[in-house]
């Protein structure tokens, strides 16, 4: 007789990196939701899946299957903003449980791209075509209707018309440069963003929170799922080196920005890296000359 069989339960990052290993399987909801695991190990994604489905399904309940995709967006608003009561955590804006999907789902209160993840995904079920997009300093919706594209603002559930678009942008304008009648075409920043952008953007959201608080352990492991997310980002795997040290991980510390400098030798912060390579007794003195 053969000895038993032993298996053992993925770790949260195993099963991440199980959501976001192929592009064409990536469910955004599942991966977003799963970034809570490593504060919240016991959660059950699953049971969350299902709550949201049922959100859905009580909303499609409502819809006459010959609804006008307006109609749909109007109860959608309507059921979402107004019922559900969702809107944007303007008390605690930059609090880590705004990244938290299942906070969000019980609190009724997140960031941008929290709730446009919830709304994408009831919008979807109730047969609207719905997308993120990744608009510069503030997440959006967009929804595809017979008449034309709308832009949702998930913070706030307004719609957002063109010269509010453009009025959202002058920060951006401002920090690349950007004259106020630049040509640079709204169009450009309205693209629906990938899954894949959409669970980056949500980690860089945490790491920046994180790095502001000097909390080098939750840094870290966000800094983990960003490397398992985008493994030819070498710029994660250097801030996952820096955490690493931070931590007294040396080893790990020197094979992530060793592996930086190599990949990315002419990177602008290249002599500061090597400095910190030397501060860990593995730096290469000529680097700095």
């Amino acid at each position: 007789m053969t000895g038993s069989l032993r298996l053992h339960a993925p770790t949260a990052l195993e099963y991440f990196a199980s959501l976001v290993a192929d592009d064409a399987s990536l469910s955004v909801l599942e991966a977003a939701l799963s970034i809570a695991q490593d504060d919240y190990p016991a959660l059950d994604c699953q049971s969350v899946l299902a709550e949201i489905d049922g959100l859905a399904a009580r909303l499609k309940s409502r819809i006459a299957s010959d609804a006008a995709p307006m109609q749909r967006l109007r109860l959608l608003n309507r059921f979402f903003f107004q019922e559900l009561g969702f809107a944007g955590n303007v008390n605690d804006y930059y609090d880590a449980k705004n990244s938290f999907l299942h906070f969000v789902l019980q609190s009724r209160r997140g960031i941008p791209i929290t709730l446009a993840v919830l709304y994408v995904e009831i919008a979807s079920q109730i047969g609207l075509h719905a997308s993120g997009v990744s608009f510069p300093g503030h997440f959006l919706v967009k929804l595809r209707m017979p008449q034309g594209e709308v832009v949702i603002d998930p913070f706030t559930g307004q719609s957002m018309s063109r010269e509010a678009l453009d009025a959202l942008l002058v920060p951006y304008r401002r920090r690349e440069g950007l004259p106020g009648n630049s040509p640079v075409s709204l169009a450009l920043f309205l693209q629906a963003a990938t899954p894949r952008e959409i669970v980056a953007r949500m980690l860089r959201n945490l790491k920046e929170i994180h790095r502001s608080a000097e909390d080098w352990v939750r840094l870290h492991a966000v800094a983990q799922r960003l490397v398992v997310l985008l493994p030819a980002a070498w710029e994660e795997r250097r801030d996952r080196g820096l955490a690493a040290a931070q931590l007294g991980a040396v080893k790990a510390a020197v094979a992530d920005l060793s592996s930086y400098l190599e990949h990315v030798p002419q990177a602008g912060d290249r002599f500061a890296i090597n400095e910190r390579l030397l501060e860990l007794g593995h730096g290469d003195p000529s680097r700095l000359h």
